[in-house]
């Protein structure tokens, strides 16, 4: 079973390489989703509040537990 926080860095680099795969073909404006996911990673290591980890264990992912997102 995969951990929450490997789900998370792998929807993470998921969404930074989409948006720079558009921002290249389709307009640079996709760029502000590669600055979304990072602002929302930085302020989840302060604040321990991260919607994706929601929705990771209602998904059923990281029940086990894991060593990051409360």
């Amino acid at each position: 079973m995969m951990k929450l926080e490997n789900a998370i860095r792998i929807l993470a680099g998921t969404m930074v390489l989409i948006s720079i795969v558009l921002a290249h073909w389709v307009s640079q404006w996709w760029l502000l989703l590669a600055a979304f996911v990072s602002l929302n990673l930085i302020q989840s290591a302060f604040t321990g509040f991260c919607p994706a980890a929601n929705i990771f264990r209602k998904l059923g992912i990281g029940k086990e537990g894991g060593s990051c997102c409360r």
